[in-house]
């Protein structure tokens, strides 16, 4: 959009402040108003008025006026950057480096996704006003800093593709588990952010942490149709029909890890945390059942992950899998020491709950299951958690 404004109006300075301009202005109204069905061909005109707007205050540019008025319509802006998709560049604008890096998954989330701020705010386990205040502060950096609408050029995209990465799961998984509201999943953001990944797959081919994205988010979404019963209740992995997982986005899914297995063994770059989490899927879906799984691989490759990620939710996930090998006693200990920093989150109490009814601590499954069912904020996930909860004897 950049190159084409330049071209139209013959200053490169305008057109990079007209197209920051009405980046900014997006980020003020399509929280409010909705994302237009086509938010390139709007952020282009904006621009444009934007650019319009700046002659018209230099009158001293006479030449430039009437040019930017003979060319002013409403056509959309050629592609710039090497991706020609705009919701593409919008996700590397608000991953600008000048951003902090919770500002910039945050930003991206409230304009891409159109996700609330309080839905954003238990994506990062903060409360609701420290997250407006986050965006707020996003918004001004974004309008002060001058950040462009473009996809970076080769020499910087890395530095923002982490970002970027981060962005695109957070909004696959509200899509996949939608955090609150009525529907059990939403679809438009899962499929859109799997579209991004094969977007940016298209972009930078031979990164291996690109690529173990799109495999995690292909494997994931093949189990959607098995994942809510007709009731509108969740279907645990353990409990699914595997013939109803959706076999091509399996098969792509595995190939795409293969192939960083492959490039691993062959010398390459050692697997990041999106190409640990799309093996430890792998493994998953390659058991014939859930009593099939090869449990011990999958605590491994979470001690893996861990050394990348030494969060309590990679924590919380390894103890799960340690319960799997060493019974549900060992699991619940490692569980409990994560108290303190995951009593807000509903699927730590989940864990506990499953652990405490299998060691027959009735009591304390109920209440571990109601604080869990307290904290949820899916409908499907509630109910399945309920049934669980009410199947406790006594």
């Amino acid at each position: 959009m950049v190159a084409s404004l330049a071209r139209r109006f013959g200053d490169l300075d305008v057109a990079e402040e007209a197209a920051a301009e009405a980046f900014v202005t997006a980020a003020e109204r399509w929280p409010r108003e909705g994302v237009p069905p086509n938010p390139g061909g709007w952020l282009a005109t904006t621009a444009t008025r934007k650019a319009i707007d700046r002659l018209r205050r230099d009158s001293q540019r006479d030449a430039k006026h009437r040019a930017a008025r003979m060319v002013y319509d409403d056509t959309p802006a050629e592609p710039t950057g090497p991706i020609e998709d705009d919701r593409l560049r919008l996700v590397f604008t608000c991953c600008h480096p000048a951003l902090a890096m919770q500002a910039r998954v945050a930003l991206t989330l409230r304009l891409l996704g159109g996700l609330t701020v309080g839905e954003i705010a238990r994506a990062f386990l903060v409360p609701e006003t420290t997250m407006a205040r986050r965006i707020t502060r996003a918004k001004a950096k974004v309008k002060a800093a001058g950040i462009p609408y473009r996809v970076p050029e080769a020499d910087d995209i890395h530095e923002r593709l982490v970002g970027v990465l981060a962005v695109v799961y957070l909004v696959f998984n509200e899509g996949y588990l939608p955090s609150q509201g009525d529907d059990p999943v939403r679809a438009d953001l899962s499929d859109e952010a799997i579209r991004l990944g094969r977007l940016l797959r298209t972009l930078l081919p031979d990164d291996g942490e690109v690529a173990g994205l799109l495999a995690l988010m292909l494997l994931t979404d093949a189990r959607r149709s098995a994942r809510v019963s007709r009731t509108g209740e969740l279907v645990t992995l353990d409990e699914q029909d595997r013939g109803a997982w959706d076999r091509t986005l399996v098969a792509e899914g595995r190939a795409l890890v293969r192939e960083r297995i492959s490039a691993v063994a062959g010398g390459g770059d050692p697997p990041g945390r999106y190409q640990l989490q799309a093996a430890i899927n792998m493994v998953h879906m390659d058991a014939p059942s859930s009593r099939d799984t090869d449990w011990s691989t999958i605590v491994a490759l979470y001690g893996r992950l861990l050394l990348l990620d030494p969060s309590p939710i990679v924590r919380l996930n390894r103890a799960v899998g340690v319960a799997e090998v060493d019974g549900p006693a060992v699991g619940l200990a490692e569980i409990d020491r994560l108290a303190d920093t995951l009593d807000g989150y509903h699927a730590f109490h989940a864990a506990r709950a499953d652990l405490l009814r299998r060691l027959g601590r009735g009591g304390e499954s109920r209440a571990a299951y109601d604080r869990a069912i307290g904290l949820a904020g899916n409908p499907a996930e509630r109910a399945y958690l309920a049934r669980r909860r009410d199947q406790l004897a006594g």
